[in-house]
């Protein structure tokens, strides 16, 4: 059965209503990145970084996977597929993907803030201040933010290096450590890009461009690729 790695970014759930929360000046929900999203936000404002996720982790709950997603799904039907995903959200999972790698880490489970491996998955939306792991501590989003080292990045380069296809979908490419990732794939591999600005990355042998939102660009490749 051959290998099918496939890439996916902000894009892909925003067809399905998830916000990227990056407005055109920059900020997230008027927030800067440095105030929600790093390590010495927590340690300055707890309160405003467990709202901030409180509130993408409350839409979640309220979307649905879209076409993009679901066709994804199909592949495992005939391929291998393992997908690698810069998105924080489980619309993957929803749509019946079974093997998910979040490079960023998952919205909906939470971590000690004393041990990175007592993990836990919500079953609502909300983490409050008090909220403590079975050591005592406070739990926090179970998120890499930036200044964060990507634990799973060895992981992701072991899969796409080790696929037959590669697909990228819905992400700019230039955004590392994952931009990087396209550059592990052996220059025979056929390479797809979906994306409506999708381009061609210089250096990359064997890359096909499809500019279409995941939602239709998807589908079509997926139908191409079962009936091979």
């Amino acid at each position: 059965m051959k290998k099918i790695a496939i890439l996916t970014g902000a894009g892909i759930s925003a067809e399905s209503g998830v916000s990227t929360f990056r407005d055109n000046n920059g900020l997230w929900e008027n927030h800067r990145v440095e105030d929600v999203a790093t390590p010495g936000a927590w340690r300055n404002n707890r309160e405003l970084v467990m709202e901030f996720y409180n509130q993408r982790r409350k839409q979640l709950f309220e979307v649905t996977p879209n076409d993009g997603h679901l066709w994804l799904a199909k592949l495992e039907d005939k391929y291998n597929v393992q997908i690698v995903t810069q998105n924080v959200d489980d619309l993957h999972e929803r749509a019946g993907s079974t093997n998910v790698l979040h490079l960023h880490g998952e919205l909906k489970k939470v971590r000690s803030t004393i041990d990175p491996e007592l993990i836990y998955t919500l079953d609502n939306w909300e983490l409050k201040i008090g909220d403590k792991c079975e050591l005592g501590s406070q739990l926090r989003p179970h998120i890499v933010w930036f200044g964060e080292s990507v634990p799973m990045i060895e992981n992701a380069v072991h899969a796409i290096s080790d696929a037959d296809i590669l697909i990228v979908i819905g992400t700019s490419m230039v955004v590392y450590p994952a931009a990087s990732l396209i550059n592990y794939v052996n220059n025979h591999v056929p390479k797809y890009y979906i994306d409506p600005k999708a381009f061609h990355v210089g250096g990359v042998a064997n890359l096909t461009t499809i500019k279409e939102k995941a939602g239709v660009g998807v589908p079509r490749l997926v139908k191409e690729l079962l009936a091979k």
